[in-house]
């Protein structure tokens, strides 16, 4: 493999024309439908499959090697790309004006919410799930005063808000406030009922 690429890395115009393949293959994936990506997917497996079982202990061996070595150079390349990439955006960041800094942090909430607008409902329940499981295991972490310094944080982040709210927002706030309190209320009558009618049935 290694004696391959170094082959393609030094043949004149090998690069470019590999470079050009690519840009096709992800221009095709691009286009093609739900149906046509499972269907190139599972002739894949199926060579994969066949390909699996013609081969030798030996060449499966081989094979193994190989493929946890590309996959170690892979994670390798992907992790050094991922730090030029954070350094450069911290980069960009230290001389972007406030005006730049606006624009990015709305870019990025208008993000957000077209992905929760098209998320199903299964989704939604699961990123929630997952906040939550890593909210509670960084609580589990945190020091007191890390904790306290978070608290502190939290209270004058609402502070702002309400310093900055207008008379409809503040109304809408408290309106959701007391729905939600209304229907804590609800949920906890009908389990005190349902305990009590478990309890008259098997007493």
């Amino acid at each position: 493999n290694d004696a391959l690429f170094e082959i393609a890395r030094t043949t004149p115009g090998h690069t470019a024309r590999l470079s050009d393949m690519a840009q096709r293959g992800q221009e095709r994936r691009a286009e093609e439908t739900e149906e046509q990506r499972n269907r190139r997917l599972a002739v894949k497996g199926q060579r994969s499959q066949h390909i699996r079982a013609e081969e030798t202990e030996e060449q499966r061996k081989d094979n193994t090697f190989w493929g946890e070595r590309n996959v170690y150079k892979k994670r390798n390349y992907r992790d050094a790309a991922s730090r030029r990439e954070a350094l450069s955006k911290r980069e960009r960041r230290v001389v972007e004006t406030e005006e730049e800094r606006s624009r990015r942090l709305s870019t990025m909430a208008q993000r957000v919410q077209d992905r929760r607008v098209e998320e199903i409902e299964e989704q939604r329940n699961s990123r929630l799930s997952d906040m939550a499981q890593r909210g509670q295991e960084r609580r589990a972490e945190e020091t007191e005063e890390q904790r306290n310094s978070r608290l502190a944080v939290m209270a004058q982040r609402s502070q702002q808000r309400r310093a900055e709210e207008t008379e409809e927002q503040r109304n809408s706030r408290l309106s959701a406030m007391l729905q939600h309190a209304r229907k804590r209320r609800l949920n906890v009558i009908e389990g005190q009922n349902h305990h009590q009618i478990q309890t008259f049935l098997y007493s």
